[in-house]
């Protein structure tokens, strides 16, 4: 029952993170931003990650899992009722305020609920259940376009050119309705976060104190952890994984409308994401399955591999097999973040906590990749620029054969 009031946490911080890659061509276009203006989005939010990861960690180690998943939920509420005054005032920077308090909730989460699903049973499954949370998650990042287009993107954004040659009650109409396309989701979304921090606090959840710090009678540092290389390959694992991922979700909307590889409307290529997305629910699933019987390190670096080949595929090709083969990569996505999570906190003990810290400061690579990616897309063309994520899934395959192996901490560290 603790495993299932857990995965509803998931689900929400998944449908709010892929928001962002309906988000982001709207704002896009309202501001007229360039490619990697538009990642600020994406930078401001996996940015709060690496900012107040280690804030969450000391949240987790005061208040536990429970209180702390609680308070990680309102902190993402008052992020969402942001967009109210953001999307009235009409200001790019507002929205990344926003974004950035909503993304300081979901950190708190992450922090907690992560190693939380990790230890609630046996160590070696618990890359399996972390994957099945995980998949819930996939399931809120699934929905999440289909949502946002029918809401976020059902407004054609205007030019300047175009508002100007509108009359003054036109314009002062149409600057409503688009405020409104973004300001009815994100409060509906708040209501949804405060409702599910009551049914949390509610219920009665089993605490594990003995793998948070209250545990860690040495006092142990973060570098402590970090003197750990399964934990050290890891970090970089999550930082490479994330920043692919959100790269290629951030860019899809722009890339799978092209001339040369969808020719759709950003509205149709929404459906797209979805499929994105539904490819990494879909994979958790049987991965989930896979991961009980299967070595987690050899899977993970199977699924790197297949990715490689597919983004090198999408940059080669164009047309159907240039969409489809980037649209599949969501399926192999699948198992990385649960299994690099879970193999990247095995055996630490009391320094779960600080090994969990680093890990979702890693985040941060949803930050900087994407941005990277921008910077890249309006210098050599958006297809060209996927250069990048490939290279990041190369990262995860030296690590599911080498860098995830445990190895002896220095004897300082122990």
């Amino acid at each position: 029952m603790a495993l299932t009031v857990i995965t509803t946490v998931f689900f929400m911080w998944g449908f709010l993170t892929c928001l962002n890659d309906i988000l982001i061509p709207h704002l896009k276009a309202v501001f007229e931003l360039n490619y990697a203006q538009a990642m600020l989005v994406q930078f401001t939010f996996f940015g709060a990650y690496f900012l107040m990861s280690l804030p969450a960690g000391r949240v987790v180690a005061h208040l536990g899992y429970k209180k702390s998943i609680v308070t990680g939920l309102i902190i993402a509420g008052i992020g969402a009722l942001g967009f109210w005054p953001a999307a009235g005032l009409r200001l790019y920077p507002a929205f990344l305020g926003a974004l950035f308090v909503l993304a300081t909730g979901i950190t708190v989460l992450q922090v907690a609920a992560n190693p939380y699903v990790a230890l609630l049973g046996p160590e070696r499954t618990s890359s399996s259940r972390l994957t099945l949370a995980q998949a819930l998650n996939s399931f809120g990042t699934t929905i999440a376009p289909l949502f946002g287009s029918l809401l976020i993107l059902s407004t054609k954004v205007k030019s300047a050119a175009e508002i100007a040659n509108l009359s003054a009650s036109e314009q002062i109409l149409y600057r409503a309705q688009e405020a409104q396309s973004v300001q009815t989701p994100y409060i509906g979304l708040a209501i949804v976060l405060v409702l599910l921090a009551i049914f949390v606090w509610l219920f009665r959840l089993p605490t594990l104190d003995e793998s948070t710090e209250k545990a860690d009678v040495g006092h142990h540092t973060l570098l402590d952890a970090l003197r750990y290389p399964h934990v050290l390959f890891g970090v970089l694992g999550i930082f490479f994984y994330v920043g692919a991922e959100v790269s290629i979700g951030s860019f899809l909307v722009n890339y799978l409308s092209g001339p040369n590889i969808g020719h759709m409307s950003e509205q149709q290529a929404a459906h797209y994401v979805s499929f994105y997305w539904g490819g990494a629910m879909v994979g958790r699933f049987i991965g989930s399955a896979l991961l009980a019987t299967m070595s987690p390190r050899k899977l993970l670096a199977a699924f790197s591999a297949v990715n490689v080949l597919l983004l090198i595929t999408t940059m080669t090709t164009s047309g159907n097999v240039a969409m489809y083969s980037i649209v599949a990569i969501g399926l192999f996505n699948s198992i990385m973040f649960p299994t690099i999570f879970s193999l990247g906190i095995e055996r630490m003990g009391p320094l779960t906590g600080k090994a969990s810290s680093l890990l979702i400061m890693a985040i941060v690579g949803g930050a900087l990749v994407p941005w990277l990616q921008g910077v890249l897309a309006d210098s050599i063309g958006i297809q060209h620029a996927f250069v990048l994520p490939a290279l990041c899934y190369g990262y995860i395959v030296f690590y599911g054969l080498r860098g995830s192996a445990i190895r002896s901490a220095p004897v300082a560290a122990q």
